[in-house]
């Protein structure tokens, strides 16, 4: 007999531990995952509404689940999310990833990392919940998260992110707090480049680049540079993009510390803001070959994680609202989220965009099933 629509699904989730005593099992986990899943995708932004949909919809979920004891309520919805371990959950999560198949050869990886405000507990002297996150700019894909740790920052958070991604051909893109040495030499061991940028946290290295294009403008540099220029346009707004790039110059010090560095590039935007035009420099190094063209796809491209994922969450999935505080719920919720984002952006089913999609999933049942990719026989 082949397996229900709703298990092949969370068969990357079957190692997923219940971790609560057998007496307050009346909905088994997998089925309370299932229903959070379709719950999210159709609207539902935080465990009250998740048991609203369990509720509604129960007659549609009996098509693929088995609930003799009804849906869970609110109150059960948030204390599994609160105990599932988030670890774990990841890994399962990771599992779903790799059954899709799809390459990172080519693909660019944006790593970023985002602050859930209202998780945060002065009472408890709990700080709000930050996760670290990688995102398949091209393909739509969350490829991974890990939480940041409350005593630290995301400098320890992005390796142990990166250690558990498969990045063979990908080019990752980091901002300035993860430019670090370690940090690119982790993504040179995983089989990708990288494009990390820049600011006064590493000893001489932005001096450095500043001098080097400095030498170039006054003509006192022998040094090539070549230049990449992009204009964009929308909502009233015009965007000029020039980016320039040098191979690494000798005067750079400490370089040979910095895995494969090939290139440093300086990205100057200008644009206009009413009446007034402002500019804004930014600095980049990278293990590719000094390809204005390619340098400036990856530094444009890793605003998508802002405005894929992170835009999204806070304008469609209410995240910097929402108050789970308890346990593991914040990054476990956290997760979920994501992961409703990535089938929602990978869609092709539906026309519109997430506020619309969600809509139409919570109107539709065949919409709702089709994003989430159910087939069922009549």
């Amino acid at each position: 007999m082949s397996q229900s629509p709703a298990a092949t699904i969370l068969a990357p989730f079957a190692n997923l531990t219940d971790p609560r005593v057998n007496r307050t099992q009346r909905h088994n986990l997998l089925d309370i995952v299932f229903i959070a899943l379709c719950a999210v995708v159709s609207g539902a932004n935080d465990c009250v509404a998740m048991a609203k949909f369990g509720t509604s919809k129960r007659a549609w979920l009996e098509k693929y689940l088995d609930l003799p004891n009804g849906t869970p309520s609110h109150d059960t919805f948030t204390r599994v999310f609160a105990a599932v371990d988030g670890q774990t959950f990841v890994a399962c999560f990771l599992e779903w990833v790799a059954a899709l198949e799809e390459t990172t050869d080519g693909q660019l990886v944006a790593i970023d990392g985002k602050t859930a405000r209202a998780t945060l507990d002065k009472a408890k002297g709990q700080n709000p919940l930050h996760v670290v996150s990688a995102w398949a700019t091209q393909n739509r894909l969350l490829l991974g998260q890990e939480v940041v740790d409350d005593k630290s920052n995301e400098i320890t958070a992005i390796p142990k992110l990166l250690e558990v991604l498969e990045l063979t051909g990908a080019i990752v893109t980091i901002d300035a707090m993860g430019c670090q040495k370690d940090i690119a030499a982790k993504i040179r061991e995983k089989g990708a480049d990288y494009v990390l940028a820049v600011k006064g946290n590493q000893e001489h290295l932005e001096a450095d680049i500043l001098a080097a294009f400095a030498a170039v403008d006054d003509d006192t540099s022998t040094a090539t540079v070549r230049t990449h220029t992009a204009h964009d346009k929308g909502h009233g707004r015009r965007e000029t993009r020039c980016t320039q790039t040098l191979a690494v110059p000798e005067t750079l010090r400490n370089q040979e510390a910095w895995q494969d560095l090939t290139s440093i590039a300086r990205c100057t935007r200008t644009y206009q803001e009413g009446e007034e035009e402002k500019a804004e420099v930014r600095y980049y190094i990278s293990s590719l070959k000094p390809q204005p063209k390619k340098l400036a796809g990856a530094i444009r491209g890793h605003w998508g994680i802002e405005n894929g994922l992170h835009w999204v969450l806070d304008m469609y999935f209410a995240e910097d609202r929402n108050r789970a505080r308890t346990g593991n719920a914040a990054a476990n919720l956290a997760l979920l989220r994501r992961w409703v984002i990535s089938l929602l952006q990978r869609d092709q089913s539906t026309v519109g965009g997430i506020e619309k999609k969600r809509l139409q999933a919570g109107w539709n049942d065949e919409i709702r099933e089709a994003i989430l990719g159910l087939v069922h026989g009549d």
